[in-house]
């Protein structure tokens, strides 16, 4: 009878972790090739509403803010908080102007 219990709460227990096991892991997702991320020193407000995460706010505020160095000057000059450039980091790009 020992030997029933122990079998049936471990099975529970594994049919517990099974259930809750695809809504633990991690949310993947594609990152684009350099060449297809969003420009942010040359893109419209419009193109950058494209990029997943975007809001109209950030992208008239990376519009308004230009030119950049490199995207992370987003977060060097306050131009998008964090939590905001962490979203949108992998699928947008600086290029500069040739001189």
């Amino acid at each position: 009878m020992l030997a029933v219990c122990i079998a049936t709460a471990a099975n529970g227990a594994f049919s517990h972790a099974q259930s809750v096991a695809p809504h633990a892991s991690p949310k993947t997702k594609a990152i684009p090739p350099p060449e297809a991320r969003v420009d942010i020193n040359h893109a419209s407000a419009d193109e950058l509403l494209k990029v997943p995460g975007m809001t109209p706010s950030w992208a008239g505020r990376i519009v308004r803010f230009r030119p950049y160095r490199t995207k992370q000057d987003l977060l060097d000059h306050g131009v998008l908080p964090s939590d905001a450039y962490d979203r949108i980091k992998d699928y947008i790009i600086a290029h500069r102007d040739e001189q």
